[in-house]
C-alpha cells in the first residue's frame, strides 16, 4: 500500500550563492582599497592648500573668492587661458583642465602635479595683486 504525504508548502532551499552565483563578501575577507579621488576633488584640495596660504599671507586677498572651473569660454589671442582675474568683482576662476592638460605633466607625478597648480594659483594671485609671484611668499622664506 502507497502512503500519501500531505500536501505541505515547499520552502525553498536557502541560497548559499548571491546575485550571479557569488555569495557577499565582507570588508574582512576584501584587500584594502585607497580611497578613491578623482580629478576635480585633488584639484580642488591643491587650489584650497594655496588659497588658505596666500590669504594669511596677504591681507589683499582675504576678501577674493577663488573660483575652479572646467574650462574658458573662450580662447583669447595669447592662447588658452589658465585662470581669470576679476578686481571688480574680487573674484579669481582657475581653469582646471588646461592647467591640467596643458603642462605636460605626467600621469602618476604628483609632486609635479602639486607645483604646476600651486603655481598656476600663485601667478593668478600675483596678477590680481599687480605683483611677481616670487614675492607673495612671507619673508621667512627669503634666504638672502
Amino acid at each position: 500500500m502507497m502512503r500519501r504525504r500531505s500536501a505541505a508548502p515547499v520552502r525553498p532551499r536557502p541560497s548559499r550563492h548571491g546575485r550571479h552565483g557569488r555569495e557577499g563578501r565582507s570588508p574582512v575577507v576584501r584587500p584594502p582599497l585607497p580611497p578613491l579621488q578623482t580629478r576635480y576633488e585633488r584639484f580642488d584640495l591643491i587650489v584650497g592648500t594655496a588659497a588658505e596660504f596666500l590669504r594669511s599671507a596677504w591681507e589683499e586677498l582675504r576678501e577674493v573668492k577663488i573660483e575652479i572651473a572646467d574650462l574658458p569660454v573662450e580662447a583669447d589671442a595669447e592662447g588658452i587661458p589658465r585662470w581669470l582675474v576679476d578686481k571688480a568683482a574680487k573674484r579669481i576662476v582657475l581653469y582646471r583642465i588646461p592647467i591640467e592638460r596643458l603642462s605636460r605633466v605626467h600621469p602618476g607625478d604628483d609632486l609635479r602635479e602639486r607645483i604646476v597648480i600651486e603655481g598656476s594659483m600663485f601667478r593668478a594671485a600675483a596678477e590680481y595683486l599687480d605683483r611677481d609671484p616670487w614675492d607673495l611668499g612671507p619673508e621667512r622664506f627669503r634666504f638672502f
